[in-house]
């Protein structure tokens, strides 16, 4: 008999009709003769609307505001948990439902984007044991102060996971509405392959790229606990696609697939002295103001003399950051300041780059065959990220994807 976590996300329990669906995928996992707990997410469109109503409210300026706002926009997972369970008993399933602080599910206080602390499992594994299916709200905790706290958007895949580790699970399994992992969107490129199993650095790679299939914390949090994670989709039974560590995949292609977003912005700035210590003065402050920077190029002009630091930031925080570096004005004495968000980010992403050879050519050379300029290129061991024009993105990802013909088994 193994326990299974199940995750359902906002469309798999988008109305009525589809919970019925995802109890139904509950009693045929029961069936098996499994243990099953069960984490929830909103009802789609649900958070957003309460999202709305507190920024129609507050500018959430301050902690406290937060804090509200943990309060509000946690009511929708509580909502589901409690409409699962319902339907589960109507079904003749003993069940129960839990909101994050019964668990408890002890987090830090960063209201809005708290990160879990500790979990007890005690008493959901005593309900488990004793034949009932326990319902979780996910996406939420309790703040060491006692007050109501969400993980972030995405956050009740981080939720499953967690629990999933707490309660020494056998797998857990994301129910979404795709049929699992691909080698890209394929809404650009109709030929992408689902894939049967990833490693969970190539995953976590391709969710922190861009890949909307699952929310980066929580691969990073199964990677870390070695939780295999199944990701499927509700609305049929297909196989879905296995995270699992890289020595479990026999044989690796080149690249696994192709990653894209839209979400980031380029900041340039032109002629600062090539002295030590200009480009800390640049980027502490930024980070001091809470601001994510990814790639970074440095060209040095010619004579030495002066420097251009190019770097991206998401799309969301650069007004902020343009505001931070304006005010470094006086001290990186810079000729020009200017900012860019028709870009995007392309990435080839594999572990197999680790043994293979040729990776950067081939991808230049596709690049350049369609005429798409690069403007910042970063590496990793098993990534290449390069910027280019938004209106290319669609094209980049085709070309690349068929240049490494990922669409082949």
């Amino acid at each position: 008999m193994a326990l299974i976590v199940q995750k359902f996300g906002g469309t798999s329990v988008g109305d009525i009709e589809r919970i019925r669906n995802v109890a139904n995928k509950v009693k045929k996992e029961l069936g098996k003769g499994n243990k099953v707990a069960v984490v929830v997410s909103a009802m789609s469109g649900v958070t957003n609307q309460l999202v709305a109503y507190v920024k129609e409210l507050s500018p959430l300026a301050t902690a406290e505001a937060w804090a509200e706002y943990d309060q509000v926009v946690a009511s929708g997972e509580q909502v589901t948990s409690g409409l699962l369970a319902l339907c589960l008993c109507e079904m003749g399933i003993p069940a129960r439902s839990y909101s994050g602080w019964q668990i408890p599910l002890k987090t830090d206080k960063a209201h809005g984007k708290a990160r879990i602390e500790s979990i007890d499992a005690q008493k959901m594994l005593a309900e488990i044991n004793s034949g009932k299916v326990v319902v979780i709200a996910g996406f939420q905790g309790v703040s060491e102060d006692g007050r109501v706290s969400t993980l972030g958007r995405g956050g009740s895949d981080t939720s499953a996971v967690a629990l999933a580790a707490a309660l020494k699970a056998d797998r857990c399994d994301i129910y979404t509405d795709v049929n699992g992992v691909y080698t890209t969107d394929p809404r650009i490129v109709p030929v992408a392959r689902k894939l049967d199993k990833i490693a969970y650095e190539e995953m976590l790679e391709m969710a922190s790229l861009g890949a909307k299939v699952l929310q980066t914390r929580s691969v990073e949090m199964a990677m870390n606990h070695s939780v295999i994670v199944q990701v499927l989709n509700s609305f049929n039974d297909e196989a879905g696609t296995l995270l699992v560590k890289e020595e479990d995949i026999m044989e690796q292609k080149r690249i696994t697939g192709i990653a894209y977003s839209r979400d980031d912005a380029r900041i340039s700035l032109t002629e600062i002295a090539n002295i030590p210590g200009m480009s800390a003065a640049l980027f502490a402050p930024l980070a001091q103001a809470g601001i994510n920077v990814d790639m970074i190029v440095q060209n040095v002009t010619e004579g030495g003399k002066s420097t251009d630091i190019t770097f991206t930031v998401p799309k969301a925080d650069v007004d902020m950051a343009l505001k931070v570096v304006e005010n470094l004005q006086g001290k990186l004495k810079y000729k020009s300041l200017h900012a860019d968000k028709n870009v995007a980010k392309i990435s080839v992403v594999g572990v197999g780059m680790r043994s293979h050879t040729g990776i950067a050519q081939t991808m230049f050379e596709a690049l350049a065959e369609k005429n798409i300029n690069i403007s910042v290129i970063s590496t990793s061991e098993i990534k290449i990220s390069v910027l280019i024009g938004e209106e290319y993105t669609e094209l980049a990802v085709r070309a690349l994807h068929a240049a490494f013909e990922l669409e082949k088994a």
